[in-house]
């Protein structure tokens, strides 16, 4: 017959400082494992969510992102010329032909400098990023040395907020709007105007043209027409898989880096569960023998120490979560390797990864428990009687 389940929480809970040193290594452990996840999911959704599954992006062909790319204004005008992009309510293309360059930029505080995405854009720009909106200020008149920055940009960098100018491509620029886009990439941007962006930069091609689809369906025909076009060098794209490739390299480096610390981590974690385990064996053997003499069988002993171990990682996965939980209130920036710009982003909690680390946490405890859960199971119940 089974031992019950109550008998593994009233053991766990009599030995209270032993189940709580060991408990809470399992849990720092959870709590790094789900801290790096959180990181590569909070960065990989900034990322897609910028872009939009409606929206193709055309780049200059094998290039990695905007900053490398280059459309010459001949083909964009046979980009703009398709008839499957979409009109706004006033019968104008939604496709907007864009600049993207780096600059240099001090950070408040510290001074330190770091590379901040500039974007050209024209009047469609706003209208194919609905996520987009004006929180302060004014949008930048077409034609002017005007600029918006994204809120990140104006909390995180000199010269980025309502009002203050900033000096690049040989020339000042005000200013005169602060801009929210969410969870999203462009809220590290930098928004002007792009025939004076291009001309301040000096670049005679555009960095890339995005429009948006009539019917979001028709991608794959839009692409086959593009790419089958002799007059065209062009990598043509969904927006969101464009994004996506961006933070494929980032991403799988922190997931990388993750899943080493927590190997070390985690060998420390099994370590202490495995001690606690052998003592609990070692403090009950007397225990252990007068449940083989009630009729116990060996199975059931083994489960109900292996279930103690599995609770004790139970706790401490439920414990690091619930610690990890908190970083969501906490953004970080780091350098997105695709464009060599800083981009600012949050730890993201998933489903995908309370359940990782919910398994992760008991997987702590089998490995843990299972060696003592089997030692306990084979004592002979009158050596077991007689040291007890």
């Amino acid at each position: 017959m089974p031992i019950p389940v109550s008998y593994s929480f009233r053991n766990l809970f009599t030995r209270r400082l032993t189940t709580f040193l060991t408990a809470t290594g399992m849990a720092l452990v959870v709590f790094v494992f789900a801290s790096i996840l959180m990181l590569s999911a909070g960065l990989e959704k900034t990322l897609v969510e910028t872009g939009s599954d409606d929206n193709v992006i055309v780049t200059r062909k094998a290039a990695n992102s905007e900053v490398q790319s280059g459309v010459e204004r001949s083909q964009a005008a046979i980009v703009e010329s398709l008839p499957d992009i979409a009109t706004g309510s006033d019968g104008t293309l939604l496709a907007a032909k864009e600049l993207v360059v780096l600059i240099s930029l001090p950070k408040r505080g510290s001074d330190k400098p770091a590379n901040v995405v500039i974007r050209g854009i024209d009047p469609a720009s706003l209208k194919l990023r609905p996520q987009v909106r004006l929180v302060e200020g004014r949008m930048p008149r077409p034609g002017s040395t005007e600029i918006m920055a994204g809120g990140s940009i104006a909390q995180r960098f000199k010269g980025g907020g309502i009002g203050e100018s900033l000096r690049f491509g040989m020339r000042d620029w005000t200013v005169v709007g602060i801009f929210d886009a969410g969870a999203t990439g462009f809220n590290s941007e930098i928004w002007g105007d792009a025939i004076q962006l291009m001309q301040a930069f000096r670049r005679p091609v555009y960095s890339s043209v995005t429009f948006r689809l009539r019917d979001s369906g028709d991608f794959s025909a839009v692409k086959a027409k593009l790419d089958a076009d002799p007059r065209l060098t062009l990598d043509v794209r969904r927006e969101t898989r464009y994004y996506r490739d961006q933070s494929e390299a980032m991403a799988k480096f922190l997931r990388i880096l993750g899943m080493s610390l927590t190997v070390i981590f985690s060998l420390g974690a099994i370590i202490g569960a495995m001690i606690t385990m052998y003592a609990a064996v070692a403090n009950r053997v007397g225990e252990i023998g007068t449940l083989r003499a009630l009729g116990f069988q060996r199975s059931s002993i083994m489960l109900a120490f292996l279930m103690e171990s599995l609770l004790l990682g139970l706790i401490g996965g439920v414990a690091g979560l619930f610690m990890a939980s908190f970083m969501q209130f906490i953004t970080i920036s780091t350098m997105n390797w695709q464009t060599f710009s800083e981009l600012a982003f949050s730890f993201t909690l998933t489903v995908e990864i309370i359940y990782k680390s919910l398994l992760f946490s008991l997987l702590m405890g089998f490995v843990g428990g299972v060696i003592p859960a089997v030692r306990a199971s084979r004592l002979n119940i009158v050596d077991a009687l007689r040291e007890g």
